[in-house]
């Protein structure tokens, strides 16, 4: 490095000492001021390549940021068509159960209506047994000595219910109508009703008829098994 005292001892010629001295100091700082002025504009340089660099990236990002906004923009609009498709569905529920409440008010009617109307055929079936069985029951050896009647006991509705004599004793005949009989339900069911009208009668023996339109064979075989008579309506035509 250039130092004051090699540049005074080269002013010495022609300067005076003091003269020389003084340029010589003056030099060197006007050297390290130069050499300060190359490393700034170096640092400078470097500065321009880094803001060069980050405006490149700030581009970069905006470019994101757009994209990312139009995604944005994109999902509302997506939500609002889901939002929409919600509303649609909603009013579709509502149409629906509304239907639904109809539809289960109609079922509820026909329900009434067909359980009137299996009621009255039903009904139709118990009174022209009664018509029909007193000839009928003939042939098994019963005289009817008292009309049959239909009645309640101890909470049982008796479909059938009368007074009869068979050789010579008094017998109490027990029946069920039913339009088909296709399951021993059934018969559980109107053995039941027997053994109701057996506590009411305890010294009377009971006759068990069971009248319907068509009865399965299976079912008209166990029925005889119990003792039951199963009397179809197109035999005593």
């Amino acid at each position: 490095m250039v130092n004051v005292q090699q540049i005074k001892e080269r002013l010495k010629g022609p300067f005076e000492e003091q003269q020389a001295g003084v340029l010589a100091e003056v030099i060197v700082e006007a050297t390290h001021e130069s050499q300060k002025e190359l490393v700034k504009a170096s640092d400078f340089n470097e500065l321009k390549n880094i803001v060069k660099e980050l405006g490149i990236k700030v581009g970069e990002l905006a470019e994101a940021q757009k994209r990312t906004e139009l995604k944005v923009e994109e999902l509302a609009e997506a939500q609002k068509r889901t939002e929409l498709k919600v509303e649609e569905l909603a009013e579709a529920q509502k149409r629906t159960e509304l239907e639904v409440r109809t539809l289960v008010k109609v079922v509820d009617k026909t329900n009434t209506d067909v359980g009137g109307l299996s009621r009255s055929v039903g009904y139709a079936l118990e009174n022209e047994a009664y018509r029909a069985l007193p000839g009928y029951l003939k042939n098994f050896g019963v005289e009817l000595t008292e009309k049959f009647i239909r009645t309640v006991i101890d909470g049982e509705e008796i479909n059938i219910l009368g007074k009869g004599n068979r050789d010579g004793q008094e017998i109490i005949i027990v029946g069920e109508a039913e339009l088909k009989l296709t399951s021993v339900g059934k018969l559980k069911k109107f053995e039941r009703k027997v053994n109701t009208v057996k506590k009411k009668y305890p010294t009377k023996e009971i006759f068990k008829i069971f009248v319907t339109h068509f009865a399965r064979p299976e079912i008209i075989e166990k029925a005889r098994e119990k003792g039951t008579t199963i009397v179809q309506s197109f035999e005593w035509i």
